[in-house]
């Protein structure tokens, strides 16, 4: 069975270390709800660098393309900062459903039989 692209994102605290941790565990639960992850702040960061403005509207623009392929946008963790914002507004535009990380648990976990 196929499984439906989703686009992660969050409002990432910008320490590389706990961006991965929190984007690897996101995207492991995204997985195991069945779907296939796009989350660009796992791999962008290892060859894009941010400080070249040239490479930082580049990694933009790779990301868009991203979440333009992609079937759901999965928005994870508490918070919604500008780029969050800005994901779910193009996600509007092109007409790719927005969700939560923990909407689609919840939906998962009402399925389950006892």
């Amino acid at each position: 069975m196929k499984r439906p692209l989703a686009y992660i994102t969050a409002t990432w605290c910008g320490d590389p270390d706990t961006d991965m941790g929190m984007a690897s565990r996101y995207c492991r639960m995204a997985y195991k709800a069945g779907f296939s992850p796009i989350c660009p702040i796992l791999y962008l960061p290892l060859f894009i660098n941010d400080a070249i403005p040239e490479e930082h509207k580049n990694g933009i623009d790779m990301r868009r393309d991203m979440l333009r392929r992609s079937h759901v946008l999965v928005v994870c963790g508490g918070e919604v900062d500008e780029d969050v914002k800005n994901d779910i507004a193009i996600a509007q535009r092109l007409g790719i459903a927005a969700t939560t990380l923990d909407g689609i648990l919840s939906i998962m976990e009402q399925g389950k039989i006892k």
